[in-house]
């Protein structure tokens, strides 16, 4: 037992656990919408465009969650507004977004004599070096990540499945689309000084894509999201402190992999289901199903398994 419980009795990674526990309620809020909808390209170009912010707020000797605050602002307005082109595909106004903002926020941090540690840090983020009152930032995030996702439950659901019905129910698409951009956004930025910009999308999508083949409805995806992000967090520092490797590398990649058990375990359940039904006398090969209803598919499709019915 000592072996699993002697890092933590550490007061840095202590406060790391907590700050992880905390971004894996925030990404799975924001994460399982992401992946029912295909957009995980948005969220890595997001989090990615925080750079030009980052770097100025670090030029300056400011805040560099107010500058990666700034820059995502920026970023939520210019996919929103690309978005009502009518030429422009949406993909490729993103893609045009993120290089934009990459390619400048390089140039600004070019600028600085630390350029290689900044930008490191940037990319992976330092999970040890969590201090309290960034889990006080964590947690406001949390709360304002919280009362969005409840607010906006219904419109982003409708919007999951039909923006056109959506809005013919008055739910207003575009201004359901923007708060839920907005709510990526925080969740982005309240965790790239934690686990990185390269790393961020470990925990913003793995956990939720993990979690929708065993979820019944949006809202459990959300709590079995969050419990798996948490799993991660703890198994990734815990990893980390034995075997000396990257704290916030070790959590995103632990959280790629329990996605990949996941979708192995519902593969298995899946087939053994099947071949119970297509077994002679059996109820299911005299007894039709009633259909299930499918939590939202996102493109490419990621949805919930067959003949389990789904609550919204």
């Amino acid at each position: 037992m000592e072996w699993l419980t002697a890092p933590f009795e550490v007061t840095f990674v202590q406060r790391a656990l907590w700050a992880g526990i905390l971004v894996s309620a925030i990404c799975a809020l924001a994460g399982t919408w992401v992946v029912l909808r295909g957009m995980a390209f948005l969220g890595d170009a997001m989090s990615h465009g925080l750079l030009p912010g980052v770097a100025v707020a670090a030029l300056l000797g400011g805040n560099l969650m107010v500058g990666a605050l700034v820059s995502a602002a920026v970023m939520t307005a210019g996919v929103t507004a690309l978005g009502r082109t009518p030429r422009l595909s949406q993909d490729t106004g993103i893609g045009l977004l993120f290089v934009g903002m990459l390619s400048l926020g390089v140039i600004i941090v070019s600028r600085s004599q630390s350029f290689a540690v900044d930008l490191t840090g940037f990319l992976f983020g330092d999970v040890l070096a969590v201090r309290a009152s960034d889990l006080m930032t964590l947690g406001a995030a949390l709360v304002l990540a919280l009362a969005v996702a409840v607010a906006g439950h219904r419109a982003f659901l409708a919007l999951a499945f039909d923006p056109c019905k959506a809005r013919t129910l008055g739910l207003r698409p575009r201004l359901a689309h923007a708060a839920l951009l907005g709510l990526l956004a925080v969740a982005i930025v309240a965790s790239f000084h934690i686990v990185g910009t390269l790393l961020v999308l470990g925990l913003l999508i793995a956990p939720p894509a993990a979690a929708l083949p065993w979820a019944r409805s949006v809202r459990a995806a959300m709590l079995l999201a969050a419990a798996l992000g948490a799993v991660a967090t703890f198994g990734g520092l815990l990893l980390s402190w034995h075997l000396g490797t990257a704290a916030g590398a070790t959590v995103a990649a632990l959280a790629v992999g329990l996605f990949f058990l996941s979708h192995l375990a519902s593969g298995v359940r899946h087939r053994r289901r099947a071949r119970r039904e297509r077994a002679p006398g059996s109820a299911a090969t005299h007894t039709p199903s009633a259909p299930a209803v499918p939590i939202p598919s996102p493109t490419p499709a990621v949805s919930a398994p067959a003949n389990r019915p789904i609550e919204t």
